[in-house]
């Protein structure tokens, strides 16, 4: 049996062929060789880690909508779309490792669904920040961070590369987060204790819970309710902050002056950047579809958010192009009419018909091709650049539609004609709005126009200065609407 001992020591000196980096360079001998997690205690984590992304991508697209803060917004549908994508890595991930039913749409910890619910219903912006980026995503990125420790990194390397990835993105979030947190100090030093009291209960439902790794000891106690007492209702009316101080004016016809080929191709770079900014009103419905859209294929919400996250992307192009010219945006009347009258008066299919007709009307040559041609005819580095991948999302977002939307009827035509008929049920109250004083359809053109003629040393072309179209009888793809209320 001398031999026996005799082995151990020369395996010990063992070294890869040339010196070369050892088991594929994904861990030493001595890592691999650690027992770490069973398959049953790594799915059982996995599944808790599934839940608290699916979570929280619920609950950035659920507040979005009414949150008036344009900067969060468009971080939530970013980090939406992250969310989404780790959901759908996760889900392939235990469904590697075990075989059906998985269970991935049920609670994991009642406690740990208390905590996520409490953050859902947080009552302000505040709270909300708080809950999501001082709480659930720090514990979230922890607790990934000491799966990845533990569990063996040569039998488990799918999970471990996949929760690499997961790991960026949460900390990429974790740092946006700290910095919107400090952005609010004023507003939560004012409600302190009261804040913290609503801290301490997320506090106890994570300690209820065992951690959200569900691996620690658990209190023993009950998750008590504060916020989520009463159920959530999604609140489906756009809001804006302050920079939007005219969200029903409907003053200018953006596509009548960009189709319009008597205007020269230079001053129509400033109205495609107020188009793209003028996205911001997309997520603001998406996030209303998909928050009322259940029991679809995960496949569905993650394309969805995806879209989501592209308008809101093009939403920031337009705010960049702004900047680019030296123009306020503030300037800028960017309503909200559209995502106000598909959210309140349209079903959540109706909405999806609604998109998917426009995103059909965006691929002729009166679409995005025209766009982009007209960025390159007024020699517009930037706005060739954003309209070139504005139009490859609008690509992607066809096949998406296709895929999610004209799947529920006989074709493609019949799916397209029901989005037509959908959005002409919206009665968009152009008079009615005026009559109550919430806007006067001012129109804002001449002088965002004046502004950016001083930006660039040019004199005023007196034909472009006095464009003067609204909404009133035409909406944005130029079908001349009936009746206004």
């Amino acid at each position: 049996m001398l031999w026996r001992f005799n082995l151990f020591p020369a395996m010990s000196m063992y070294q890869p062929f040339h010196g070369l980096p050892a088991l594929a360079g994904l861990a030493t001998f001595d890592a691999a060789q650690q027992p770490g997690l069973s398959v049953e205690e790594c799915v059982r984590r996995l599944k808790r880690f599934h839940y608290a992304f699916r979570r929280l991508h619920e609950i950035f697209l659920a507040r979005l909508t009414a949150e008036p803060v344009y900067e969060l917004k468009m971080a939530f549908s970013l980090h939406a779309h992250y969310c989404a994508e780790h959901v759908a890595a996760l889900r392939q991930r235990v469904g590697e490792m075990r075989e059906p039913p998985l269970g991935l749409d049920l609670a994991p910890d009642p406690a740990l669904e208390v905590f996520f619910d409490e953050i859902l219903a947080a009552p302000t912006t505040e709270e909300l920040l708080l809950g999501i980026y001082a709480h659930a995503l720090p514990v979230l990125g922890a607790s990934l961070e000491k799966h990845r420790s533990l569990t063996n990194p040569l039998a488990d390397a799918p999970s471990v590369r996949l929760l690499k990835f997961a790991l960026v993105e949460v900390e990429e979030m974790d740092e946006y987060g700290s910095q919107a947190v400090a952005a609010f100090e004023a507003e939560i030093g004012a409600r302190k204790a009261e804040i913290a009291a609503w801290l301490e209960v997320l506090d106890d439902a994570l300690a209820a819970a065992g951690g959200l790794d569900g691996a620690g000891t658990k209190s023993g106690e009950t998750a008590v309710r504060q916020y989520s007492k009463r159920p959530f209702t999604y609140d489906k009316v756009p809001r804006r902050d302050a920079r939007f101080p005219d969200p029903y004016n409907m003053g200018v016809n953006a596509e009548a002056f960009l189709y319009d080929p008597a205007m020269p191709p230079e001053p129509k770079v400033l109205m495609m950047f107020y188009k793209r900014l003028r996205e911001i009103d997309v997520p603001e419905m998406m996030a209303s579809i998909i928050t009322e859209t259940k029991g679809k294929p995960w496949g569905y919400y993650r394309d969805m958010t995806r879209q989501l996250w592209d308008e809101a992307r093009h939403a920031m192009m337009g705010e960049v192009g702004f900047v680019s010219l030296g123009v306020d945006w503030t300037k800028v009347m960017v309503n909200f009419t559209w995502s106000l009258g598909l959210n309140t008066q349209l079903t959540a299919k109706e909405r999806h018909g609604v998109l998917y007709f426009i995103e059909q009307g965006l691929m002729p040559k009166t679409g995005k091709r025209f766009e982009w041609e007209t960025a390159q005819a007024a020699h517009n580095a930037l706005s060739t650049l954003l309209q070139d991948y504005d139009w490859a999302d609008e690509v992607l977002h066809a096949r998406v539609g296709r895929d999610w939307y004209v799947s529920q009827f006989e074709n493609a035509k019949e799916a397209v004609e029901w989005g037509d008929r959908a959005w002409s049920k919206v009665l968009i109250g152009w008079r009615q709005w005026r009559d109550e004083g919430l806007t006067q359809h001012r129109n804002w053109w001449p002088d965002v126009y004046l502004d950016w003629c001083r930006a660039r040393g040019l004199e005023p072309d007196e034909k472009v200065l006095a464009f003067d179209e609204s909404y009133e009888a035409k909406r944005a793809d130029l079908k001349v609407l009936s009746a206004s209320a």
